[in-house]
């Protein structure tokens, strides 16, 4: 769905109140919309299958490497 049509028509909508003087509460709709997002945002990532073992591997070797490259950059730089 292109989000741009949404967008604007709420653009216009808001134009059209704000020019009647009218304020409508959109705190729970908002709230509302919000709590939907994350939580169809939850059950996408939870759609995903990740081999955690490898992550955690990978992720911890790229950080050794990671601090390990900038201690020897500053000590090439010092030294």
């Amino acid at each position: 769905m292109n989000i741009f049509i949404p967008l604007l028509l709420g653009v216009v909508l808001g134009y059209i109140l704000r020019s009647r003087g009218k304020r409508p509460n959109l705190e729970k709709p908002t709230s509302l919309a919000l709590l939907l997002m994350i939580f169809f945002l939850g059950v996408k990532t939870g759609e995903v299958n990740v081999n955690g073992l490898w992550l955690l591997g990978t992720s911890i070797l790229f950080a050794i490497f990671t601090a390990g490259g900038s201690l020897l950059l500053a000590l090439g730089v010092r030294g």
